[in-house]
Formats: structure tokens, C-alpha cells, sequence
């Protein structure tokens, strides 16, 4: 289901997977243009939902869709690992259900301007929050080619990490780097030509690890997952949409660990990991888009909903 130029990903999966009461309160942690927010809004009739977003336009946009709810929607600037501290600001305690979609929307993706695509020549920016002072210029032009090939490897999981970061650093000795394009052809040039052929885009991975540097995102999620798991309310959800391998395997371990309770081994005399049996997984595998939603939005083919439930 498209709306506007925004296409909500695993839409229906997630409302049914909220179990939405139509007095609760709910939360989208990551508004984007308001495609789920809308849908949540539509189900709720004593309730309320807080929609956050980090991204100005976001806000802006989701918010002239959402207007016709009036105070059933809140919306906040800010990013989902502060989301106790939002919440507060608002004056929520306990919440229902909580919504995180941890991809890039479609109008950032199609924004020249933002630089996120490989597909579009952007200036070197791949910033969720515009307002954040650290852009991918910064990372690719100013980082040790050390730290280019950690975050390489570990965000986006690249074997050519070595030959891509080598050639980073040989390519921003010359002139900086300072535009999607001429990254692309850095990576291109460092790979091998086996790597070319591959069905993939050869600077996919890349992409993904230094928007991931960019942004903090995974560090902000292991944040956010244990915050939101406490603020649910006995039988609320939680639904989080990653669409990369190392976000889902936090999302599944931070599910895991409160689903199995104390992870401390047996001798040690009290608990200090902290984890308490608090939520059971709905579903013990990740939802995938079915084969019509992947024909309507081809974007969403990664995407992978886990969904747990307070207990």
C-alpha cells in the first residue's frame, strides 16, 4: 500500500502483530512519513499515539497527514534511544505497543540532496538528523583507515573491507571524496572483478555501514530495545522491523535474553546481567514481506518483523 511517495513496509503484519486496543497508548518510534502512524491513528478512540522522528522533514510531512486525528497524535522531534526521556516529556509512563521501522524511508532515500542512495550522485551527508554535526564526509575523508575497515566489516559485513578502505585513503590523498558517485567508483575500483558481477550492488554494503556510523544506529538500538521492553504494559507489544543481519540479531538477542530470563552462570551468588524473564516472542521466526508486497515495493525485500509480547 503506497501513501504519498512513501510505502510502509510489513503495514498490515504490524498492526495485527499491535493488537491494538482502541483506548491504549502506542508509540512509533520511528515516524518517517507517517505511513503506520496513520494506520495505528485510524484504530484508536479513547487512545493516543506518540509518533518520534530525528528528521525535521519527517516530523513536517507525517504531521499534515496526521492532523486530522487533532491531540490523538502527538509527535516529537527526537531520537527512539531517548525514548524514556521523551516519553516523559509527554508525560507517558507505561504504553501498549511500540513501533520501530529501522530502515531508511523512501523520500530520504530519493532525496539527492541527502545522500543515502548509491543510485543518485548526492554530496557525502547520509545524516537521519540534519541537524547532527557528523556527516559521511567526515567519516570517509577524516577517519583512520583503521576504523574505516572496522565499521566496513562489522556494519556492513564487507570481505573487501581491507582493498575498500586502502582505497579510500589512497583516493582522499589525492583530492576528498566528496560525493556518492565518486565513492561508488572508489569502491568499484577496490573490489575484485568477481565482486562486480555479484547480483548486489558492490557499494551496497558500504553504504550501509558508514550510514550506520553516521547515525549511531546500532548503538542507539541496543538503547532503545531494553527501554521500550520496559515501558510496555503487561500484554503490550513490541514490533521492530530491521532490515540488515546485525539489526536483527540485536533485536532477536535483546528479545531472547528477556524471553530466557537470568543469563549469569549458575556459581555466581546474585544476578548482575540484569535480564528478567519479561516477554515471550509472538513469533519464534522474523516475518518477511509476501511475494505482492515485494512486487509493489521491491525496497522491502530485506525486511525482516519480530514481534514479542509483555508478560
Amino acid at each position: 500500500m503506497e501513501i504519498g511517495n512513501h510505502v510502509p513496509v510489513l503495514l498490515w503484519e504490524c498492526i495485527e502483530g499491535l493488537n491494538i486496543d482502541p483506548n491504549g497508548i502506542y508509540v512509533d518510534g520511528t515516524l518517517g512519513r507517517g505511513g503506520h502512524s496513520e494506520k495505528i491513528a485510524e484504530r484508536l478512540q479513547g487512545g493516543r499515539l506518540v509518533a518520534i522522528d530525528r528528521d525535521s522533514a519527517a516530523i513536517k510531512e507525517a504531521g499534515e497527514r496526521l492532523s486530522r486525528f487533532g491531540e490523538r497524535v502527538t509527535l516529537i522531534k527526537g531520537n527512539f534511544r531517548d525514548v524514556d526521556g521523551l516519553l516523559d516529556s509527554v508525560g507517558i509512563g507505561k504504553v501498549n505497543g511500540m513501533l520501530f521501522d529501522l530502515g531508511v524511508s523512501s523520500p530520504q532515500l530519493d532525496d539527492g540532496a541527502r545522500g543515502f542512495s548509491y543510485m543518485t550522485d548526492a554530496p557525502l551527508d547520509m545524516r537521519m538528523d540534519r541537524d547532527a554535526s557528523l556527516t559521511a564526509y567526515d567519516i570517509v575523508n577524516g577517519w583512520p583507515e583503521s576504523e574505516l575497515r572496522r565499521i566496513l566489516f562489522e556494519f556492513g559485513e564487507e570481505k573487501y573491507s581491507a582493498r575498500i578502505a586502502s582505497g579510500i585513503v589512497s583516493a582522499r590523498e589525492k583530492r576528498p571524496v566528496s560525493s556518492t558517485f565518486e565513492l561508488v567508483e572508489i569502491i568499484k575500483r577496490s573490489m575484485p572483478a568477481a565482486a562486480l558481477r555479484e547480483k548486489q550492488h558492490p557499494a551496497k554494503r558500504s553504504f550501509q555501514a558508514i550510514r550506520i556510523a553516521v547515525n549511531d544506529e546500532l548503538g542507539a538500538l541496543s538503547e532503545m530495545l531494553g527501554a521500550a521492553i520496559e515501558r510496555l504494559l503487561p500484554g503490550g507489544r513490541l514490533c521492530v522491523i530491521s532490515f540488515h543481519s546485525l539489526e536483527d540479531r540485536i533485536v532477536k538477542n535483546a528479545i531472547r535474553s528477556r524471553e530466557n530470563g537470568c543469563t549469569c552462570p549458575p556459581e555466581a551468588p546474585v544476578c548482575i546481567c540484569g535480564f528478567k524473564k519479561s516477554v515471550v516472542s509472538v513469533t519464534k521466526k522474523p516475518i518477511t514481506p509476501s511475494e505482492t508486497e515485494l512486487e509493489e515495493n521491491p525496497r522491502a525485500r530485506s525486511a525482516k518483523l519480530r514481534i514479542a509480547e509483555k508478560i
